[in-house]
């Protein structure tokens, strides 16, 4: 980058062609499979993500080995099972220095040279122990993307007296977004944004009965809440959800 800018100064190049040429250096392509976007990191803050299912393993482990060197991945939705399959090949860069991270609740593996910079807080929330997994993705995702992490788990309307001194005590501490992640009838962002005046991100998670089966019952109620002040991602988004809180929290940093 720092050539092609230098390029660009002197009149060696074009403004036109320099252009060009950074957008292309950030896409490094992998066989006929893989288009990876390298530059993510350092144009958004949130590490290039690889979304493992429908991946070969072999797929996966090519696009790890491709990328590493710009310092931070993350493969999302990797089943603990194809974890096994593909660790021995990472070996090679836990040799070279690299952190290899896997967490089974969240499926999420890191691979990471280096540790961010935590630049402020935001909170995470589940109405049930089964929403869990979701709240974990949520979580790795905004740590990675420079965010300290709060927690209250299991605290949803099925026994609401278990809310309120979490959200005190997630308060005391200066959180700017909290992440409520709930499935069932979903109400638990809306009871969460009466009693807050920061953003809250609804996630519906597919855990429920009948017709909340598979998470359009939260999903809806949450989008149809009367608290204001609610952004809902999709079902089981606990990715988009940690994307989005950290987008807003580095926003404010800057």
């Amino acid at each position: 980058m720092r050539e092609i800018l230098q390029k660009l100064i002197k009149g060696e190049i074009s403004p036109k062609k320099a252009e060009k040429l950074l957008k292309t250096m950030q896409i490094a392509e992998l066989e006929d499979f893989a288009k990876i976007d390298t530059g993510r990191d350092v144009r958004t803050g949130i590490p290039e993500a690889i979304f493992a299912e429908g991946k070969d393993d072999d797929e996966i482990i090519k696009i790890i080995l491709k990328i590493a060197d710009k310092g931070r991945i993350m493969v999302t939705r990797l089943r603990e099972e194809k974890y096994e399959a593909i660790k021995e090949h990472l070996h090679v860069l836990a040799d070279k220095g690299f952190k290899i991270d896997y967490n089974r609740k969240a499926r999420i593996l890191l691979v990471k040279d280096h540790e961010v910079e935590k630049r402020g807080k935001i909170g995470i929330i589940t109405a049930g122990t089964s929403d869990i997994s979701v709240a974990e993705e949520a979580r790795i995702v905004a740590e990675e993307a420079g965010c300290e992490v709060l927690t209250a788990y299991d605290v949803g309307v099925a026994g609401i007296h278990r809310l309120f001194s979490h959200i005190k005590k997630i308060l005391q501490e200066d959180v700017k977004v909290l992440i409520v992640v709930a499935g069932m009838e979903g109400a638990l962002p809306s009871v969460v944004a009466g009693l807050v005046d920061i953003p809250v991100v609804g996630v519906p998670t597919s855990v429920g009965y009948g017709v909340g089966e598979g998470g359009f019952t939260a999903l809806f109620a949450m989008l149809q809440s009367c608290a204001p002040g609610i952004a809902v991602v999709n079902i089981d988004n606990g990715f988009g959800a940690g994307v989005f809180a950290a987008t807003i929290l580095n926003s404010m940093d800057k």
